[in-house]
């Protein structure tokens, strides 16, 4: 069944329900997830705070209870989430200013010392899904409408490169599969004040630094990563190139690539290879490279350049927005920012490139 022969009006902002096979009038507008501390909390304290409210998660008792956790932790999240909605994204990726990698590999280290690279269910849990949907009354109210929230998570590739190597062991791929399939399962949330929208699965090496194993055990191991419902399925990558051998994955919905910094990844796809697998894509538009970024300007005189000078215009995000909208068409189900903004100077100025790659994109949407 053709995806572009039902459509949703996106006005007020539902879930896309690609299980039934919907479509969407516009592309929806998300980010990828990570976004910087405020200045005035460390890394080191943050990273502790967050490690403790993990483990009062896992223990079934309530992180805010503990006045340093719900300083460093619960309003450092909580404000940042604020910040991301304020932007008008329509869909919100919770901000994820822990390490990613750590997120699972932390549990997946106290799996290995029991001898399984499967995560117990009980301990597969996100802390910053499960205070947004501790809060998501107070949200829903604040903002006036359903939380439509994004959960990205380090893909079973990723963090078996990291932790095992290149050199593939079917059955620990597997069960490192199985370890993100139920960190995702666990972060579907479905209430009245918020939605899980989006599960991205991020392999940002795949297609640089590949684990050694042909495309279809790959393909498998996504299969099985992705093997859950209730929300959109997208991978994300960094590079397209390889991203063919993605499309015949079934669990999958969208495929994700960055194109901002990188223009030559877009070569890689066609519309008419994603309506023979029946997928859809979502395109980043707008820089985040931000080391690039200042170099670039730095090469200009700007040593301490300020947010508006590290943002790039609107009309340059919205030119490659209505180049991508050409290439797919009803393809295009979402778009954003390239990657992450943990590594951005500051809140501000991550703040200001989500609000402005909104309304560049809203603005080409509505003169369309």
């Amino acid at each position: 069944m053709c995806l572009s022969k039902h459509l949703l009006c996106i006005t007020a902002i539902t879930l896309i329900d690609f299980n039934k096979k919907y479509s969407v009038m516009n592309a929806l507008i998300d980010d990828i997830g990570s976004f910087p501390l405020p200045p005035n909390v460390g890394r080191e304290t943050f990273d502790k705070a967050y490690c403790l409210a993990r483990e009062a998660i896992i223990n079934g008792e309530d992180p805010s209870a503990n006045d340093f956790v719900q300083r460093n932790f619960c309003t450092v999240t909580l404000d940042a989430f604020k910040k991301k909605c304020l932007t008008g994204l329509d869909v919100v990726n919770y901000p994820q200013q822990y390490s990613g990698m750590r997120q699972v590999g932390d549990l997946i280290h106290r799996a290995m010392e029991k001898g399984t690279f499967v995560v117990d269910e009980s301990h597969a849990v996100l802390p910053e899904v499960h205070l947004i949907k501790s809060e998501a009354k107070r949200l829903s109210e604040e903002f006036g409408k359903k939380i439509q929230l994004r959960v990205s998570l380090f893909g079973p590739m990723e963090q078996y490169l990291k932790e095992i190597g290149s050199v593939a062991y079917v059955d620990v791929l597997e069960g490192f599969a199985e370890t993100i399939r139920r960190f995702a399962r666990k972060a579907l949330l479905d209430s009245k004040h918020v939605k899980t929208a989006v599960v991205s699965i991020d392999e940002p090496s795949f297609g640089f630094a590949d684990v050694t194993a042909d495309s279809d055990v790959l393909c498998n191991v996504l299969e099985r990563a992705f093997d859950f419902q209730g929300a959109v399925r997208q991978v994300h990558l960094h590079s397209a190139l390889r991203l063919p051998d993605l499309l015949s994955v079934k669990n999958i919905d969208v495929v994700s690539f960055e194109y901002a910094a990188s223009p030559k990844n877009i070569e890689s796809v066609s519309r008419r290879m994603l309506e023979a697998a029946d997928k859809q894509i979502r395109v980043g538009v707008a820089r985040t490279d931000i080391d690039a970024i200042l170099a670039e300007l730095h090469d200009k005189g700007a040593a301490k350049p300020t947010a508006e000078q590290l943002v790039e215009e609107a009309s340059v995000i919205q030119k490659r927005f209505l180049a991508v909208k050409a290439k797919y068409e009803d393809r295009l189900a979402f778009t954003g920012p390239d990657c992450g903004l943990g590594g951005w100077p500051s809140q501000e100025a991550a703040q200001l490139l989500l609000e402005r790659t909104v309304n560049a994109v809203k603005s080409a949407q509505q003169q369309a």
